[in-house]
C-alpha cells in the first residue's frame, strides 16, 4: 500500500465523522443540536441512548489510537470500556462528553495520518487483523452508529 491509500482512508474517516458524504449525517452531524435532555432519553429500559453511543464510539476511537500506537490499556478518561453510561446527565457533562468524541477521534486521525503507508498490510502487534482492517472498521462503526443516533432521534421526535 502506499501513501494514496493512506489518503484515502483518512477520507473515509472524514466522511463518517465530520466531512460531507453521499450517506447522510455522519457521526459529529448526527448529534449537532441535540440537547443533554434528547442525549440521556431512552427508548425503552435497558436500551442504549444518544449519549451511550457518543461515549461508546469515543471509547473505541481511542482503543484504535491505542492499537495503533501499540499504548497500554487504561488511559480512557472515563471509568469503563464499551459501553459507558455517564456519571451526570447535565448540559455542562453533555458538553464535555461530546468534546471528548472529537477530542478522540483528532488524536485517533493524527495516529492514523503519522503510520508509514507500508504499515497498513501488516497485522498489528498480537493481532491477525491489519492495521487497513482496523482503521477501515472504525470509518464503518462511525457511519453505523450516525444512523443509529439518527433513529434514536426520530424516535424521540427530535430528528
Amino acid at each position: 500500500m502506499n501513501a494514496e491509500s493512506l489518503a484515502l482512508l483518512l477520507d473515509v474517516i472524514d466522511q463518517g465523522f465530520d466531512r460531507q458524504s453521499w450517506h447522510g449525517p455522519n457521526l459529529r452531524g448526527a448529534i449537532r443540536g441535540v440537547t443533554h435532555e434528547e442525549a440521556a432519553w431512552r427508548p425503552q429500559h435497558q436500551r442504549h441512548n444518544i449519549w451511550e453511543h457518543v461515549l461508546h464510539a469515543a471509547y473505541w476511537k481511542y482503543t484504535v489510537r491505542r492499537r495503533i500506537l501499540n499504548e497500554k490499556r487504561g488511559s480512557f478518561p472515563l471509568k469503563g470500556s464499551n459501553w459507558i453510561t455517564p456519571a451526570a446527565t447535565t448540559a455542562e457533562a453533555w458538553r464535555r462528553d461530546v468534546q471528548l468524541l472529537v477530542d478522540t477521534h483528532q488524536s485517533m486521525r493524527a495516529a492514523i495520518a503519522d503510520l508509514p503507508p507500508d504499515q497498513l498490510p501488516k497485522p498489528l502487534p498480537g493481532a491477525k487483523i491489519t492495521y487497513f482492517f482496523l482503521i477501515s472498521g472504525i470509518a464503518a462503526h462511525d457511519a453505523y452508529h450516525a444512523g443509529q443516533i439518527q433513529l434514536l432521534r426520530r424516535l424521540a421526535g427530535s430528528g
